[in-house]
This record gives structure tokens, C-alpha cells and sequence, in this order.
């Protein structure tokens, strides 16, 4: 079972787009209206670069690359009048130390200008990366409401709904339980001639002394023997068997009582 979560832009979404769009076209405006007015200040020198420079010759100044070129042509004249000394290297009452003055401050004017042209291209460019960010944030904003499909338990912030929090535990599938291996019981080898790891030579040599012992006692008559008692004969009655059961009937022998009929006992009277 599941459910329908509605997606909603957050709020503030889509002001943050229209300012960065704003920031975007301030930018872009400020950067083209620098390279502008740069390009019209050298524009209006007149500067023309020089026929020897390495490239851009003839060209007129009024763009970084014709300025950077016009810059290096000058730094090439000022050392050719020298003698390849700089300003800081000339003497102070050497006639080409002013030409030489010059010509690093003409240096640094257009060098100056080269700068002013690449911050103006940094800020256009800045511009026009605020101006797309601001279009795709508007963009994600002003779209409609989007219905998501979730499982029951949880919602869009990730907590569990009412329909997981009162599941039914019987109605809930019990999980598989996974098969464990039987534990392995470690085997100890077993030295020749012994019948278990665990026992030792003296338990086995009284345990078969045990077993080879005869019984003390007489045969027959179930007396156990004691361990390492020697065997010794069961002793014999000293009454001979017709002390207690005559055999024989003598007349002259007298007869017990006990076997003397009643009649013939003395002191009975006979009829």
C-alpha cells in the first residue's frame, strides 16, 4: 500500500531568482559600460602603434590587445635610447633619463587601460552567470505541485506515518531466518596406542588393572572384591554334613530328640 506525498517549491524559491537576475543585469551593465569608456579614452589619444611592433602594427589603439602592444613598443624605443639602462639605472644629469621617464609613464597608462578591459570582461561574465542562475531558480519555482508516490510508513520528510505507526504486527510478514552453519567442534589429534585426547597414560594403566582383576570373593556367591585384593579361597564349614543330617540309623546310637518318635520318648505315657 502506498501513498500520494504532494511536492510544493519552497517559499523564497523564486525571490532569490528575481534578485540574482537583477544582479546579473547590473553587472552585465556595469562591465560593458567600463569597456566602453575605456575604449573611447584611448580612442580619443589618437595613438597609432608603431610599424616595428610585433604585432598589431598600424592598428589603431583602442582595445587591450593594440594597447599592450603599443606599450611594449614603447619599452623597446626607451631602451634602444638608453643604451638598455632603465630609469633607476641612468644618472641624474644623463639627458635620456626624462625620455626614459616618459616612456614608463606612457607604459603604465596603457597597461593600465589592458587592466581596466579585463575586470570590464570579469564582470560581464559575472553578469551573465547571475542573470542564467536567477532564470533556473524562477524556472524551478514557478512549477506546479508534483504528486510523489511513497510507501505507507513514511512520508516526504522521512518520518513514519499514521498507517506505520499502527501496523498490525501479526498482519506483518515474519523476515526469513537465514540457516546457520552447526558449530565445528575442533579435533585434537589422538597420539597411537591412547583411546581418547582427553585422557592420560596413568587413568588408562589403573583403568586396566581395574578390568583385569578377578574377584575375591567365592565363586557363586556375588562378594565383590576389592581393587588389588589377592584371590583367596572362601572358607569351608567345619561341621560335616552328618552332624546336622545322620545318615544312619543305629539302634545303639542314641537319636536325637528331635528325631525320637513320641512314643518311645521317656516320661510319655503310652495307652
Amino acid at each position: 500500500m502506498s501513498s500520494t506525498v504532494t511536492v510544493t517549491p519552497a517559499r523564497g524559491v523564486r525571490g532569490i531568482g528575481l534578485v540574482s537576475i537583477i544582479a546579473g543585469i547590473v553587472l552585465i551593465l556595469a562591465g560593458i559600460g567600463t569597456w566602453i569608456v575605456v575604449s573611447n579614452q584611448l580612442s580619443a589619444e589618437e595613438i597609432t602603434v608603431s610599424d616595428d611592433a610585433s604585432f598589431m602594427a598600424g592598428r589603431h589603439v583602442n582595445g587591450p590587445l593594440t594597447a599592450y602592444a603599443q606599450a611594449e613598443v614603447i619599452n623597446k624605443h626607451a631602451l634602444e635610447a638608453s643604451g638598455g639602462q632603465t630609469y633607476a639605472e641612468l644618472d641624474q644629469d644623463d639627458p635620456t633619463r626624462q625620455t626614459v621617464m616618459t616612456a614608463s609613464f606612457l607604459r603604465a597608462s596603457l597597461f593600465t587601460s589592458v587592466v581596466a578591459f579585463g575586470v570590464a570582461a570579469l564582470v560581464v561574465g559575472l553578469g551573465i552567470l547571475f542573470l542564467l542562475l536567477g532564470l533556473a531558480l524562477r524556472k524551478l519555482a514557478g512549477g506546479p505541485s508534483v504528486a510523489v508516490e511513497t510507501p505507507a510508513a513514511y512520508t516526504s520528510g522521512g518520518d513514519l506515518s499514521g498507517v506505520g505507526r499502527h501496523v498490525d504486527p501479526a498482519s506483518t510478514p515474519a523476515a526469513p531466518v537465514a540457516p546457520t552453519a552447526p558449530p565445528v567442534t575442533p579435533t585434537t589429534p589422538v597420539a597411537p596406542g591412547r583411546t581418547s585426547a582427553l585422557s592420560t597414560p596413568a587413568a588408562e594403566a589403573r583403568a586396566a588393572a581395574a578390568s583385569t582383576a578377578e574377584p575375591t570373593g567365592a565363586p557363586g556367591t556375588g562378594t565383590p572384591s576389592a581393587p588389588g585384593a589377592s584371590p583367596k579361597a572362601a572358607p569351608q564349614d567345619p561341621t560335616p554334613p552328618s552332624a546336622t543330617h545322620p545318615t544312619t540309623t543305629d539302634p545303639a546310637q542314641p537319636r536325637p530328640r528331635s528325631q525320637t518318635p513320641p512314643d518311645e520318648r521317656p516320661g510319655t505315657p503310652t495307652s
